[in-house]
């Protein structure tokens, strides 16, 4: 699958793809210092890094518009975050916990907010967020509003009811959101298919009578070519669906997983689909990109990040009073 889309890659601009593997090594490049910044007790708290991942979230955030489309994400919001193009200084003040961050500091890593950019979310609990979801889609349909919801979710979350439900109501109702599930093949420690009776994620859409496709999620070109289908497909006929985007985290499931359930070498074979590396051999291969402006584009995103560290380092920490503050009652 990522050899048909990459020979897809000379339909593109040249800096609409230098967008792509810029976003996506922004992602990885925060997601390492974060690993580091937890490790030395700088970030406290549940902290689920997107390395890996990153094609998933570039390339469906590339298919929408967010003056009209709105996101919403598990607790693996990183990298979500950064593709709707929130500002990573925010994003790191709110892991230190401070009163800068996007959520005053009162979030953390799985509760990233940025309503100007309509991005409803990160969320922590598994599933509970997929409701959320539907009825932002709902609201959408009543007010005759020409948006769509990307709705993204890990494969742990399709054995929650919430799920189940929540895709049956937007299958009645014509409901336009896109379902996307992140399978990067463990729920936690668990290997998916353990758990699943079936191991096509994206055949449960059959049940709530909306397409589903399964989908190379390592692969930039091929998500965002997907997404695009989907989203053209809400626009034209309030057509919900499920995709199931392949993929796999290289971290473990949080920073406290030792990741003691999968052998080095599954890891090392998987690091050959690295996503980053795939779009960057196409591109340098197709002369869109030479190895020396790489190596800058890797500088800038480096120093984007080091930036951010300083900002939130120098940044206070909330107030005592603010902890009842942004409650409704």
């Amino acid at each position: 699958m990522a050899d048909d889309n990459n020979n897809k890659a000379a339909q593109y601009e040249p800096e609409f793809l230098k967008k792509l593997l810029s976003d996506m090594l922004l992602i990885r490049r925060f997601e390492e210092k974060a690993g580091q910044l937890y490790g030395l007790r700088k970030i406290g708290g549940f902290c689920h890094l997107y390395i890996g991942q990153e094609a998933i979230a570039v390339g469906a955030v590339a298919a929408i518009d967010l003056a009209r489309d709105y996101v919403i994400t598990a607790y693996r919001d990183h990298g979500h975050a950064l593709a709707v193009g929130m500002d990573p200084a925010l994003i790191m003040a709110e892991l230190y916990g401070r009163i800068t961050g996007c959520s005053r500091g009162k979030g953390g890593s799985m509760h990233l907010f940025d309503a100007e950019r309509h991005f409803y979310g990160g969320h922590g609990i598994v599933g509970a967020h997929i409701p959320l979801a539907t009825g932002m889609t709902l609201k959408l349909k009543y007010m005759g509003e020409k948006g769509a919801v990307l709705c993204f979710f890990g494969d742990g979350a399709v054995h929650q009811g919430s799920f189940h439900e929540a895709l049956n109501m937007a299958g009645v109702w014509k409901l336009p959101v896109v379902y996307i599930c992140e399978n990067n093949q463990y729920g936690m420690g668990t290997d998916y298919r353990r758990v699943s009776a079936v191991h096509d994620l994206s055949a449960l859409s059959c049940s709530y009578n909306m397409p589903g496709k399964q989908v190379d999620g390592m692969d930039v070109l091929a998500v965002y070519e997907s997404l695009r289908e989907a989203v053209a497909a809400v626009r034209a006929e309030s057509q919900p669906s499920l995709l199931e985007l392949r993929t796999y985290r290289y971290m473990g499931h949080s920073m406290s997983d030792p990741a003691t359930y999968r052998t080095r070498e599954e890891v090392l074979k998987q690091k050959e689909l690295d996503p980053i590396l795939i779009l960057k051999k196409k591109v340098v291969a197709d002369n869109v990109l030479r190895e020396e402006e790489f190596q800058q584009m890797d500088k800038r995103c480096k120093d984007v990040v080091a930036q951010a560290v300083n900002f939130a380092e120098a940044s206070e920490t909330p107030a005592t009073e603010t902890m009842y503050e942004d409650v409704f009652k």
